[in-house]
């Protein structure tokens, strides 16, 4: 999932493209990328978003320098986001750096 989302460094790992691979964020570039399902990211990554959220940076997988981002992001969860983050799911901080304009759609009838 990281390298989807930040790309890798050329021969970053077995198997990896000697070209390396841009990551959703860069090829989102002045656009917006949209994140389904936030609760399911592990907490490991959970730190990797908020430092793109505060940052506006990302480092691939296997690279050394960070690169500039710039991206709205749009995160979803059918999950109450605030219960998980009182149950240690969700990170505080990342919840209160997404939280900025939330918007609640009731299931339909």
């Amino acid at each position: 999932m990281e390298s989807e989302l930040f790309g890798y460094a050329p021969g970053a790992f077995t198997g990896a493209s000697k070209n390396g691979k841009q990551g959703m964020f860069e090829l989102a570039y002045k656009g917006t990328i949209f994140l389904d399902e936030i609760v399911e990211v592990p907490m490991v990554l959970q730190a990797k978003l908020l430092r793109v959220l505060q940052e506006r940076e990302i480092q691939k997988v296997g690279g050394v320098a960070p690169q500039k981002v710039d991206v709205r992001i749009i995160a979803a969860t059918n999950k109450n986001l605030e219960k998980m983050v009182e149950n240690g799911a969700v990170r505080d901080d990342l919840f209160y750096c997404l939280n900025v304009i939330p918007l609640t759609i009731p299931p339909p009838t």
